[in-house]
């Protein structure tokens, strides 16, 4: 193991800290009258956000001070835990239904999201095979096939919930850290052409993903049904202007936007507080983006080096999925935005993995 140690990087836990406080604020803010009517408490979601935000904090510092290297030991058997805890989502009596996917196990509303943390643990797994075998990996059969067939088999079982969002993540951050470790872009190429055909055989085997598809497209076609929620987050974000609405003066939290702390909180900041808002938020995000990569770059070891990138990737993804869908860039679909959603599992899973980099800058040369 390492053996040099240092304090950890300060300045990615100050932004980390950052965008947790303002995800509170917001989570408050965008959920305070939607709490109110349904539980008669306007304080429902943001009591539970900052438990979970006090439970995820607690893991980052925790695990800041555990040597990385402890994962690389312990990579295989994390992965079948969420492996058996992706097959127990699956069955009735033990997943829980929410949104119209099965993807929670717990009681009431405090629950696991095994599909959120399998994310963490394909990261480390592939991290530790990268490490070991970076060569195999310039290999179609004997590197990249296999190792995508691991990740395919995880992607499906999260499609069977179905959780298409949380699916993408895992492969988009599996294929940064497969293309960062030297594979050929030839072989992308040609697996790229084979995932276009069965994506779209997911888009065609689900009459929901094509409306999906169609009111990207043209959102105004359906405004009244698939249509309805990037309508609503547009009209969130053309009010906005420059300085905002204010803080707690959004209008589209009232009944328009559905769920406007979970997915579409970002529509809820841009309105309240503008553009100035929105983009102070997507710089803390490039900050993070910055300093992850630069631990990455300065990590002693290979292993170190794949994690890094791994979990930095798994957060950049997760927000240009989020705020494309948000802004109309991309077709919706369920992600929440790092930090800053309503959400137990998302929440502090983000939170552990930066812990995990935290470690891994504690002993990074620059």
């Amino acid at each position: 193991m390492p053996a040099t140690k240092s304090t950890p990087d300060i300045i990615m836990i100050i932004v980390t800290l950052l965008l947790l406080s303002i995800g509170i604020i917001m989570v408050y803010s965008a959920s305070a009258d939607l709490g109110l009517y349904k539980f008669d408490d306007s304080f429902f979601f943001a009591k539970r956000q900052l438990l979970f935000a006090g439970v995820g904090i607690a893991a980052m510092f925790f695990i800041m001070n555990v040597n990385y290297m402890t994962w690389r030991v312990w990579s295989k058997i994390l992965l079948i835990i969420c492996f058996l805890l992706l097959i127990a989502v699956l069955i009735p009596g033990i997943g829980m239904v929410r949104g119209g996917a099965r993807s929670w196990i717990g009681v009431g509303a405090f629950s696991i999201q095994p599909s959120e943390f399998m994310k963490l643990a394909m990261i480390t797994f592939l991290a530790k095979y990268l490490s070991e075998h970076q060569k195999k990996i310039t290999s179609l059969k004997k590197g990249l096939v296999p190792t995508l067939s691991l990740v395919m088999i995880a992607f499906a079982m999260i499609m069977l919930q179905p959780d298409l969002g949380t699916g993408a993540v895992m492969v988009g951050t599996s294929l940064v850290m497969l293309f960062v470790a030297g594979a050929r872009i030839s072989h992308f190429v040609g697996m790229g052409l084979i995932g276009l055909v069965g994506l779209a055989g997911l888009i065609i085997s689900a009459p929901y993903r094509i409306k999906r598809i169609t009111s990207f497209l043209d959102p105004w076609s359906d405004p009244l049904g698939s249509g309805f929620q990037i309508i609503q987050s547009l009209y969130a974000l053309g009010p906005g202007g420059l300085l905002g609405l204010g803080l707690g003066q959004s209008r589209q939290k009232f009944g328009y936007l559905p769920e406007p702390q979970t997915d579409f909180i970002f529509a809820i900041i841009s309105e309240e507080l503008g553009f100035i808002g929105g983009v102070f938020v997507l710089l803390l995000f490039s900050l993070l983006l910055w300093r992850g990569i630069r631990i990455a770059l300065g990590a002693p070891d290979l292993f170190g080096s794949f994690l890094a990138i791994g979990i930095i990737g798994m957060v950049a993804i997760q927000v240009m999925i989020n705020i494309g869908v948000v802004t109309g860039l991309m077709p919706v679909t369920g992600i929440t935005l790092p930090f800053l959603s309503y959400g137990g599992s998302s929440l502090t899973l983000m939170l552990a993995s930066i812990g995990v980099i935290l470690n891994i800058s504690r002993y990074a040369r620059y």
